[in-house]
């Protein structure tokens, strides 16, 4: 790679993504880890708009300070407008991982001021991602994996492999950030990208990452389409009685499987559930295909000390709260 060549890449992929937003805001922030990938977008989305740094210190590690405020300087030298620092606690639920996701997301939620936040995810984070999509069997939505333009949230370096980034680190002259829990085979992600896609990309002869990522975009815009249908048949379902906001059974049966499960997520969503599985959707799925007056199916959700169940009552599924 010759020099300038990781930079004009870079700049390449964003300016592609700038071309096709449709956000007319005039800043915009970058989450800035002061990893290789974060620090690179960050060199070429400062030159293009007013950017803000936002740093998020988890405080999981020794010397987490440190690190946060070596990336705020990094950030001011490279043009960014401001540049912040943010500490969270991170909470338990879900494993370490997704704890400290949540903490992560919420910081960035409530520090970005209405401006669109900027990620650093590469085309090998998109390979991973589907690869532990399709390890768990958490369904098609989950292989698609991440979306570049997901308000706020916008990844315009999904077609980069991580190489560029760190080449354009060097030609930067800038030293990033090494994370030890990027190398820590306690972390399930850790070990898909030291130790399962290296071994893809030696037993199929190379290409693997770019591969996955391809099925993303393939079903993602799949994803996309039934999504749509979906939604014009969960208007038709809704029964008529405002105050049940209940899914007439007769309607869901007519339609096709991946649409009525849409449909059934969909309403689920909407009525209050959260952290919904595949194994959750086809279970209310079997209240409509399957019905032998059987209880119904508990779904997560955000209210304490109450449980939110799925049931079906005279030919309609309902939502059902029960004290815990």
């Amino acid at each position: 790679m010759d020099r300038q060549s990781a930079l004009a890449a870079l700049r390449s992929a964003l300016s592609a993504f700038e071309r096709t937003w449709a956000g007319t805001e005039e800043r915009w922030c970058v989450a800035l880890s002061g990893g290789a990938d974060s620090l690179a977008l960050t060199a070429v989305a400062a030159p293009v708009r007013p950017t803000t740094a936002l740093i998020v210190d988890h405080g999981l590690q020794p010397g987490s300070a440190d690190v946060a405020e070596t990336a705020r300087v990094q950030a001011l030298k490279l043009g960014c407008v401001a540049a912040e620092v943010i500490r969270v606690q991170v909470g338990t639920a879900g494993g370490p991982e997704a704890a400290a996701r949540t903490a992560r997301y919420q910081a960035l939620t409530a520090a970005r001021a209405d401006a669109p936040v900027l990620l650093g995810h590469t085309l090998d984070d998109q390979a991973e991602t589907v690869l532990l999509g399709l390890g768990r069997g958490s369904g098609p939505r989950s292989i698609a994996g991440m979306r570049p333009y997901d308000p706020p949230w916008y990844r315009p370096l999904l077609q980069v492999r991580r190489s560029v980034t760190v080449a354009a680190c060097a030609e930067l002259g800038i030293t990033p950030w090494q994370d030890p829990h990027n190398v820590d085979p306690r972390f399930t992600r850790s070990r898909v990208r030291g130790e399962v896609l290296p071994m893809l990309e030696e037993v199929l002869g190379g290409g693997v990452a770019e591969a996955l990522a391809r099925t993303a975009t393939a079903l993602r815009e799949d994803t996309d389409t039934l999504d749509a249908l979906a939604a014009r048949e969960l208007r038709r379902a809704v029964t008529d009685d405002p105050s049940t906001g209940g899914l007439d059974t007769g309607v869901l049966r007519g339609l096709p499987a991946a649409i009525r499960r849409r449909v059934i997520r969909s309403w689920l969503l909407d009525g209050g559930a959260t952290n919904l599985t595949d194994t959750q959707i086809r279970a209310v799925d079997t209240l409509v295909t399957g019905w032998r007056g059987q209880g119904g199916v508990a779904v997560g959700s955000p209210l304490r000390r109450q449980r939110l169940f799925a049931v079906r009552r005279d030919g309609v599924l309902r939502l059902h709260r029960e004290p815990v």
